[in-house]
């Protein structure tokens, strides 16, 4: 299955939104699909670009099965929106009923990987559209890991069909905190299933890295991003939760990204560097 997007998009925010409508070339954006209402649906549909609901509530990776409630939040915001995808995260966010607020890592184990598929599969059969799954940022590894995550997500991607949402910036910040080769680890994954990156920054704290999507792209992340453009991914998508900084230096920063991936900058002719 080939990605249904390409070129180069910037998550949808409401901070961020008068930014985002104008720009020129902009090819696709990302929301956050618990987010979806009715007029967040007019003014993403109003851009006439493709719009991919992301999950961050399913807890795929959780012992307890995703349930058919939350998995309809994503179908029906894709119905809304006319999406070419869903995407989530590998991951779980809640046990025996209690939230943790954060996306927390699964352990690479046989078991967990078989309760990961089963619920992809349980997404996929409810879901209107393809569904990509994202690798996501770790402080620490589990001590029982059976797999690297490069064969971990492989497995998972091959045994679901499912697509891979691939966060450049996350294999950065997991290399960084496991002492491991950021371009090694990346080529480890299955590039040819990518639908489509994520590109952000965070907070380098000595000897963490911690991925807030509140900072610059890193120049270490922007080589991931080359060599994944390089080997074939499709899309790349600058995440910014935060801190937002002037217009003209989120303009930059997609022209980076842009440069680095080799495809075309969405920022020329946009009236934010005349304003900015």
């Amino acid at each position: 299955m080939s990605s249904p997007i390409a070129g180069i998009g910037i998550g949808w925010r409401p901070e961020i939104s008068g930014l985002v409508s104008e720009l020129p070339g902009l090819g696709f954006t990302e929301v956050i699909a618990e987010s979806v209402g009715d007029a967040t649906v007019e003014i993403l549909r109003e851009l006439a670009v493709p719009v991919i609901p992301h999950g961050i509530r399913l807890s795929l990776g959780g012992a307890e099965p995703v349930t058919a409630e939350r998995i309809d939040v994503l179908a029906r915001a894709a119905t809304a929106l006319d999406s070419p995808l869903v995407s989530e995260h590998l991951a779980f966010v809640r046990a025996d009923g209690l939230e943790a607020g954060h996306l927390l890592p699964v352990p690479r184990t046989r078991a967990s990987l078989n309760v990961l598929v089963d619920n992809i599969r349980r997404t996929m059969d409810r879901l209107p559209v393809p569904f990509a799954v994202e690798n996501i940022a770790t402080l620490f590894d589990w001590p029982d890991d059976e797999f690297s995550e490069g064969e971990f997500i492989a497995e998972i991607v091959e045994r679901t069909d499912a697509l891979l949402l691939l966060d450049v910036a996350n294999v950065y910040a997991c290399a960084r905190n496991r002492g491991t080769d950021p371009a090694r680890d990346l080529a480890r994954l299955p590039i040819e299933r990518v639908a489509y990156c994520h590109v952000a920054g965070g907070h380098d704290a000595g000897e963490l890295y911690h991925d807030t999507h509140c900072a610059a792209v890193p120049d270490e992340v922007l080589d991931l991003v080359s060599r994944a453009a390089a080997a074939g991914a499709p899309a790349f998508m600058l995440e910014r939760d935060g801190d937002y900084p002037p217009a003209r230096e989120l303009l930059t920063e997609l022209d980076a990204i842009a440069i680095a991936a080799s495809a075309d900058r969405i920022t020329v002719g946009s009236r934010w560097w005349a304003d900015a």
